[in-house]
């Protein structure tokens, strides 16, 4: 066992911090007596005539001012104040008050207060050793009298024999004065390096001092009409979005609705002629030439120029061009024809986006595969030649044309079945499935002599068609193989009685009801079946696919299909099932179109990654989130229209990011957000919505479309909230829910008010989350135009640029305006068709003048050389409730350590459409007067951050019923901050001349982490940013266990895991006859061995019999994870601590740093806790156990 060290304490380390802090309330409450004239003569901010204003410009004297001692002597920088200078109090530290601790030392247990009183009598006593040497008992008698009663209790044993390496009262104690000073020291020191930077909350500290120091007296009224707090009611403030996004709704449907008349007159007029002759504009040869330099038969001249509005890709805003699938002939008679009546929505498409300018991509998708497209754009093959796009493929051609339906698909698997019949079926199948849409509901049957349901655990019921149910599908379809008699009977019963059951639970589409027939023949009509279930109402369409080229069968499927309101095809070869699986959606269509039901269609968020813009787009911007309002285009000829011909389905795209836009994210607060799902539960918009995924490049996860809101909301438990959504009610809810931040690595916990309603004329509903406390409160102020204006002139000034501050999308000269931009000619005048949001754009103004001093100050420190000699301060930062910005760089831009912070590159730490910055909304939830500190986490985990980012909010009013009206911060080299702290912790001022411990001592290490337990500060440089628990598993445990820290499970129901799945490069083994032959061995093998395991169904009809060349590939899949975030006890200030090891114990202090979101650790590095596993964020993949009973 070590000897005592000395007894001393170290307590003059560190001015850097605490000095910088304390000077900030008071150099604000300073301005405010010196800056008066802003807001003692408000005058509206919209006048009648803003130009006046700026007739005769008057010179705005600018009064606002430092005292003189917080500005650097700088020759050419005077900053003078009327009323005079004055000091400013220096900040002292507040101990806490009732912090539970242990120190655990020659079996002494005692609180961390009864430390702080009593742990100097050892240290300062002379004769301590030789007392305690005398009787070993003293130290607890002392305690025991000075503590009192209260701890006799926690008192440890009197033994020594139980006190046997433990370390002594005084090296225990020497430990905790030693790093409570060192973190006093660090916390003086930082906070006069960060204030001298920060001193940013004048304008703002300014009105808080107002509010402290006049409520309620007189003087709050004479500022009464300048500022105000005002509770936000999130009942109206939801409605009043809905009614907007109803709006803008409204205006597409329109678009959409004149296409759909305009493109049935077209029809209406139009006589077919089977002879035409019509060069039309080919979306893939366009402007191609061939080797002569002429152009291309249908690839004429196609003048193409980058527009800004279609996001600067080559368009033409005059006329549309026309895509024919590669499987289809270019001049195919019915393709002319309808290329040739369909040319007059070029004048529609047009008319449209006149009227409304926000318009994007609009088209026309016919029924006979062709698919017209406004704005032209020019198309490009893959790296095959091909061009995989079917219009009808898509699900808002799928919706628009037909309705919810349940579907029972019935595939032959008898011997007859074999080879290529067998692969054409599969392809039939998966083709079908992709017709299916969220709203639809279906199962897979295979029969032969027997049925064999292509999920066994799914029988007797039908599932939504959704995207992961019909992967799933897909994956049970490589597993069958034909053998046996195929029974059609005992399938066609199983398919009516599950359709009919379904029917009666009310969990079906109730619309339409289907079955799809596969097969290469029917020996019989089976009318004796549809007379007992189907009819005479015949509610269940049957449609048969005749497989192979033999037609011996044809006649029977034929009148299974006629007399049963369905469709029979044939198909011989894989090209096509495409083409004949389509058939069947013109025949579900025909009620909507004999009824002229014009029902407006919208889709979920998806991206069609297939079109032409969204490819060109990934690779700059990454895929476009978008919805679509679609409508069906039908025959109004006589003579047609009681047969029900659907010619096609007109659409236009609806980014999300254009909901985003009637979204005002001001008034919803820092933590604030709006959200809308489906009549499904899915998400079209939502903060936490993460759609890609980084592997190399941002690709979609696969089912991004279908993120149902629980799991987003995964708190909500019952799902309250999502039911009452989905049921399209209006109303409130409120829980606790723990917002992740920082990639998913920290975690805010807070209490939302959720408020909800539908969106009229969609199938949307819209939902609010305000945060309480602060974020139910909206501050107003009021300034003049002229004193706005002019504060927005500084360069340092920016604006969100996903925020709507004017709608720059209306006419086509103001699509290249800033903000900003818009914003001042707005104001003076010179844009009044311009429109605006008068309210933001006032507290835009109030915000540009109260935080204007700052420029000057900033522009001080720049100025003065002894300021940040070694540049270890590179930018300085405000951010206020508005989106508006200033920026300060310390060093070039090229200079800088993290080059993307606070431009577009980082969106975490910006205004965006989503969310406030990372560190504003942070900082928001600190004690007022607090910093934050955090190294920023990398994409990379080789890649270890360099910078520190420290940053503070604002608050009028010092409790949660004021808003947060802004926040500051800079951003520092790790290097730098470390450097300042390695000093720091080396000022020791002892009692006794000496430092009885520092940071430098082998037997201890210091840590300094954040409040989330990650390391800024380690004596091992690797450790940095990495989570404490993983250096220091034992001693993180044990504050677990003491309460000073506390673990918050998490759940990612939108994870990616990596997973090794099997892969294979041979074909299908009934097309190689050595695979066929390995097959047949396996088979037999495989009977076998179920034989003697008493084998199920389940298990024989899944073993593979079809032998190929396997091998492991590692992929990323969807799956479900949990993993843990920890916080620290706000309570706890200072807490020491010892762990029982293998054999010997281990000491551990750890302490607060004041007005900081930083501990100092430090731990005892003489005893190892091997036997104590680290604790880490690892998250774990969730799985799922289905449990089914037996019949």
């Amino acid at each position: 066992m070590r000897s005592p060290a000395s007894s001393s304490s170290a307590r003059a380390a560190g001015l850097w911090l605490l000095e910088a802090l304390s000077g900030l309330p008071s150099a604000a409450r300073y301005l405010f007596r010196c800056s008066l004239s802003p807001f003692t003569s408000p005058v509206s901010l919209f006048p009648p005539d803003p130009a006046a204003l700026f007739v005769n410009e008057p010179a705005l004297v600018k009064r606002h001012c430092l005292p003189q001692e917080h500005v650097p002597a700088v020759e050419g920088v005077v900053l003078r104040c009327a009323e005079g200078g004055e000091h400013l109090e220096p900040t002292t530290w507040r101990r806490a008050q009732n912090v539970q601790g242990e120190c655990r030392a020659a079996g002494l247990l005692c609180s961390a207060g009864a430390l702080r009183k009593h742990c100097e009598l050892f240290l300062s006593a002379e004769s301590w050793t030789a007392d305690q040497e005398s009787d070993p008992a003293l130290p607890r008698q002392i305690f025991r009298r000075r503590v009192g009663l209260g701890l006799q209790n926690s008192l440890c044993s009197e033994n020594k024999e139980d006190n046997k390496g433990l370390p002594s009262v005084q090296r225990c104690c020497t430990m905790f004065y030693q790093s409570r000073a060192i973190s006093q020291n660090w916390e003086t020191a930082s906070r006069n390096q960060v204030t001298t930077y920060c001193r940013l909350s004048i304008g703002f500290e300014e009105h808080k001092a107002t509010f402290q120091s006049s409520l309620p007296s007189q003087k709050y009224k004479e500022y009464e009409k300048d500022v105000a707090i005002e509770e936000i009611d999130g009942l109206q403030l939801v409605k009043k979005l809905a009614k907007n996004m109803e709006e803008m709704f409204h205006k597409k449907s329109e678009a959409v609705r004149r296409l759909v008349e305009a493109a049935e007159d077209a029809y209406l007029k139009h006589e077919f002629d089977a002879d035409l002759q019509y060069e039309y504009f080919n979306a893939v040869l366009i402007n191609e030439r061939d080797e002569e330099g002429n152009y291309l038969e249908l690839g004429k001249e196609f003048i193409l120029v980058p527009n800004d509005h279609f996001n600067n890709l080559p368009v033409n805003i005059s006329l549309s061009d026309v895509q024919v699938p590669t499987n289809m002939y270019n001049k195919d008679p019915a393709i002319v024809n309808g290329v040739y009546w369909s040319e007059s929505l070029n004048k529609v498409f047009v008319d449209n986006f006149d009227r409304d300018p926000s318009l994007i991509w609009q088209y026309f998708g016919s029924a006979k595969g062709f698919f017209r497209q406004y704005p032209g754009i020019k198309w490009e093959p893959d790296e095959n030649g091909v061009i995989a796009f079917d219009c009808r493929n898509r699900k808002w051609y799928i919706q628009a044309a037909t309705s919810p339906k349940d579907v029972v698909i019935l595939v032959d698997v008898s011997g007859s079945m074999k080879g290529l019949r067998l692969t054409i079926a599969k392809q039939t199948v998966s083709s079908i499935l992709d017709t299916l849409g969220d709203d639809d509901f279906f199962n897979i049957i295979a029969y032969n002599e027997e049925l064999h349901y292509v999920e066994p655990c799914l029988n007797g019921t039908l599932v939504q068609a959704d995207r992961a149910n019909k992967e799933h599908f897909r994956e049970h379809l490589d597993k069958l193989f034909a053998k046996g008699i195929g029974m059609l009977d005992i399938a066609l019963n199983e398919a009516f009685n599950m359709l009919n059951e379904f029917n009666h639970t009310g969990q079906g589409s109730i619309c339409s009801q289907a079955i799809m027939l596969i097969t290469d023949g029917a020996v019989d009509t089976y009318d004796t079946i549809f007379a007992k279930y189907n009819w005479p109402d015949r509610k269940v369409r049957i449609f048969t696919y005749l497989i192979g080229r033999e037609a011996a069968f044809a006649d029977n499927l034929k009148w299974m299909a006629c007399a049963n309101k369905g469709f029979f095809t044939q198909i011989s070869t894989l090209a096509d099932v495409q083409e004949n699986v389509m058939e069947y959606l013109h025949v579900l269509s025909r009620p909507k179109v004999i009824d002229q039901e014009h029902d407006v269609v919208w889709t979920e968020a998806y991206v069609d990654s297939t079109l032409p813009q969204a490819q060109k787009l990934a690779d700059d911007q990454g895929l476009v989130l978008m919805t679509t309002v679609a409508m069906p285009v039908f025959s109004k000829q006589n003579e047609t229209r009681s047969k029900g011909i659907l010619l096609g389905v007109v659409g236009t795209d609806v980014p999300v990011k254009e909901l985003l836009k009637t979204i005002p994210k001001y008034k919803l607060g820092i933590h604030g957000y709006a959200f809308a799902i489906t009549n499904n539960g899915y998400i079209l918009t939502h903060p936490e919505l993460r759609p890609l995924y980084e592997e190399g490049k941002k690709r979609r996860k696969p089912n991004y479309s279908s993120v149902d809101l629980s799991e987003v909301e995964w708190e909500d438990r019952d799902d309250v909230l999502r039911n009452a959504m989905v049921n399209r009610k209006t109303g409130k809810f409120s829980m606790e829910v723990k917002k992740t931040v920082d990639k998913g690595k920290r975690v805010l916990v807070m209490t939302n008010d959720y408020y909800y309603t539908d969106i009229k004329g969609t199938p949307f509903s819209l939902g609010v989350a305000l945060s309480r406390g602060h974020g139910k409160y909206f501050f107003r102020g009021n300034v003049t135009v002229e004193e706005g204006l002019h504060d927005l002139e500084h360069p340092d000034v920016s604006l969100a640029d996903e925020w709507s501050y004017c709608n720059t999308d209306l006419h086509p000269e103001h699509r290249q305006m800033t903000q900003l931009e818009a914003i001042k000619r707005y104001l003076t005048g010179k844009e009044p068709l311009l429109q605006c949001d008068k309210e933001l754009i006032q507290e835009v103004l109030f915000d540009a003048v109260v935080s204007a001093p700052i420029e000057a100050y900033w522009t001080s420190l720049a100025l003065n050389k002894s300021e940040n000699s070694d540049k270890g301060v590179e930018v300085a930062f405000l951010g206020t409730r508005t989106g508006l910005s200033r920026i300060n760089l310390f060093v070039g831009p090229e200079q800088l350590t993290n080059q993307d912070f606070l431009t577009a590159e980082d969106k975490e730490n910006i205004f965006n459409a989503d969310h406030f910055p990372l560190w504003y909304r942070r900082a928001a939830e600190q004690i007022p007067g607090s910093f934050v500190y955090s190294i920023p986490f990398s994409t990379e985990t080789a890649n270890k951050s360099n910078v520190v980012t420290a940053s503070t909010a604002i608050q009028l009013l010092d409790d949660r019923k004021s808003p947060v009206v802004a926040a500051v911060g800079i951003q520092m080299k790790l290097e730098f901050f470390q450097r300042k702290f390695w000093t720091a912790s080396r000022q020791c001022a002892s009692l006794d001349g000496r430092c009885a411990i520092s940071c430098d001592d082998e037997s201890i290490n210091c840590y300094l982490i954040d409040n989330n337990g990650f390391i800024l500060v380690s004596e091992d440089y690797r450790q940095t940013g990495n989570f404490f628990g993983e250096v220091e598993g034992a001693v993180m445990n044990k504050l677990l266990t003491m309460g000073s820290f506390k673990r918050i499970t998490l759940y990612d129901y939108q994870a990616m895991c990596r997973t090794n799945k099997e892969s294979s490069d041979s074909a299908h083994s009934l097309l190689d006859p050595y695979n066929a032959f390995f097959a047949a061995v396996k088979w037999i093998m495989t009977e076998l061995v179920l034989f003697l395991v008493e084998f199920n169904l389940c298990s024989w009809w899944h073993s593979d019999l079809t032998a190929k060349a396997q091998r492991l590939k590692q992929t990323l899949e969807p799956c479900d994870t949990e993993y843990p975030a920890f916080v620290s006890e706000r309570t706890i200030k200072e807490t020491t601590g010892n762990i029982a090891c293998d054999d010997c114990f281990k000491s551990f202090v750890i302490q607060q740093i004041p007005s900081s979101n930083l501990f100092m650790v430090v731990v005892d590095n003489e005893c190892f806790c091997d036997s104590v596993p680290p604790i880490t964020m690892a998250p774990i993949e969730i799985r799922y156990i289905l449990l089914f009973a037996k019949l």
